[in-house]
């Protein structure tokens, strides 16, 4: 499939990123080199998809004087999609120590290849202002949408997705789905297999991060 440039598709050039996308893919890598390697793939996500957050001035008092200084204006959202999105929660945290985390949970009916809901508590109250989806691997595409409608439900305005590796496939359903969701991705691979895996890929990233088979 040939692979088509969305603009809410926005990927990640950089030296370190490639480096670390060599650990993942290795299939001789150990979990730790594993999780090292999608920590460090987030963080590089993260300080793009937190580059405009909206700030407000606030009145500080420095050592010497008194100045203005930018502090954070918006009730931020992390929701990692069960169980590999677990994976990259914590750079989000380091640098939004303040942000919530909601949990979604999907698996993959394997005739279909469509999302089922295992798990779902978004809380009733008023949704944050930005939202953070995260999974390493966007597939075919189902479960990141599955996930986006229910915080479209809930009502949040501003949602970005941050993954490691896509399929053409998986971008195209999530950006014509939902063109206002801006797509942080590290590698766009070649495309599904018929199992519905990434080729070239890194294999199940759950599996490997945790280094436990799903049940």
């Amino acid at each position: 499939m040939t692979a088509v440039m969305y603009p809410s598709l926005y990927l990640q050039r950089h030296s370190l990123a490639e480096n670390a996308i060599r650990v993942l893919r290795n299939q001789d890598s150990s979990p730790e080199q594993f999780r090292g390697a999608i920590l460090r793939l987030t963080t590089l996500l993260t300080l793009d998809a937190t580059r405009d957050l909206p700030l407000k001035q606030v009145e500080i008092q420095t050592p010497l004087t008194s100045t203005l200084a930018g502090m954070l204006d918006c009730r931020v959202g992390i929701v990692p999609i069960l169980r590999a999105g677990l994976s990259m929660v914590d750079p989000l945290l380091s640098m939004l120590p303040e942000a919530e985390v909601w949990h979604l949970g999907y698996y993959r009916d394997e005739e279909t290849l469509k999302p089922v809901t295992y798990y779902d508590k978004l809380p009733p109250n008023a949704p944050v202002d930005v939202a953070y989806v995260l999974d390493p691997m966007l597939a075919t595409g189902g479960s990141a949408c599955a996930a986006l409608e229910n915080l479209k439900k809930w009502g949040v305005k501003e949602i970005h997705f941050l993954g490691i590796l896509a399929a053409p496939e998986g971008v195209k359903k999530v950006a014509e789905a939902f063109p206002d969701v801006a797509l942080h991705i590290c590698a766009l691979d070649e495309k599904l297999n018929e199992q519905g895996y990434i080729v070239p890929g890194l294999g199940d990233a759950g599996d490997r991060a945790f280094n436990a088979a799903a049940v």
